[in-house]
């Protein structure tokens, strides 16, 4: 099915997307300050699937049928490591820093798609992978007093969550977008699920909308994604992204009193900067080939 091209809407969504992912982000922040991390991923995953199976309904088995199951499988683990290192870091560090941290991903996503898919990796694209990295070591100045492993996680997230971005790139011209959040969404209930023995503890009344409300902001955060890429262009809509950092900074100072310092501000720029720096030099690309086939 193809949708009709809609840049201003795709950008609109994308940055639904963004301020919904962060206040998912927010809200998990406080919950596992008082409940085990496994036991917040688990809501976050088995909400996704409660809402998909209702909104999808009969459709499900159809839907979740794949010829990709291994590719798929590898997807899901590197989406759920993405989701737990996340939130396992915000217990150490804030919001504003681990998400800077986690924007690393565009150019790693880059630096990736050179390597596994076989796409062009030039000094430019390298440039940008590197500038992106100086910007994480900023963050965490490692060797000044001031770091910490913890600030190792969202690297992680940013790691995981390139591998999904590449699995799905992969996956994406021959399976449904729904087959992708089923799977996810069902992966990552059963695999959180299996620790839930050994750290359940019990929810109080006053957290149970909380623990609900994560699962609906992933949720909903998620279909404005794969709406926004699917009626515009990824080069016009990806650099909206980064006002993750912007909306982080928001909801960190509101519910938590977080503010990031400078070095924190200036390294999440260095990656803002690397990233669209990336961006540009893509979008550039892409016109001057188009317009070469144009002359042919």
């Amino acid at each position: 099915m193809t949708h009709a091209q809609n840049p201003a809407r795709g950008i609109a969504l994308m940055i639904l997307a963004i301020l919904l992912f962060t206040a998912m982000d927010a809200a998990a922040k406080g919950l596992i300050q008082r409940y085990p991390a496994p036991q917040v991923v688990w809501a976050r995953f088995a909400g996704q699937f409660l809402i998909v199976a209702l909104v999808l309904n009969r459709r499900v088995p159809v839907l979740v049928r794949t010829r990709h199951p291994v590719l798929h499988l590898w997807r899901c683990l590197f989406q759920m490591g993405a989701t737990a290192f996340f939130f396992l870091s915000l217990t150490h560090i804030g919001l504003a820093e681990a998400t800077a941290l986690t924007d690393l991903n565009p150019v790693l996503i880059t630096l990736g798609a050179a390597l596994f898919l076989g796409e062009k990796l030039g000094p430019r694209r390298i440039a940008g992978v590197v500038a992106a990295l100086v910007g994480a070591m900023i963050i965490i100045r490692p060797g000044a007093g001031v770091f910490t492993p913890w600030a190792l996680l969202p690297l992680g997230a940013a790691l995981s969550y390139t591998g999904n971005a590449i699995l799905t790139r992969r996956l994406g011209p021959s399976e449904s977008p729904w087959t992708s959040m089923i799977w996810a969404a069902g992966f990552g209930t059963l695999v959180a699920a299996l620790a839930l023995p050994f750290v359940w503890t019990p929810v109080a009344p006053a957290d149970l909308a909380i623990f609900a409300l994560i699962g609906m902001l992933g949720t909903a955060a998620q279909l404005c994604l794969i709406r926004s890429f699917s009626i515009a262009e990824a080069g016009v809509v990806a650099p909206f992204a980064y006002l993750g950092i912007v909306f982080a900074t928001f909801w960190g100072g509101l519910f938590y009193g977080e503010l990031p310092d400078q070095w924190t501000v200036i390294g999440a720029l260095v990656i803002v900067g690397a990233g669209l720096y990336v961006w540009h030099r893509e979008t550039n690309a892409a016109r001057q080939e188009r317009a070469a086939q144009d002359r042919r």
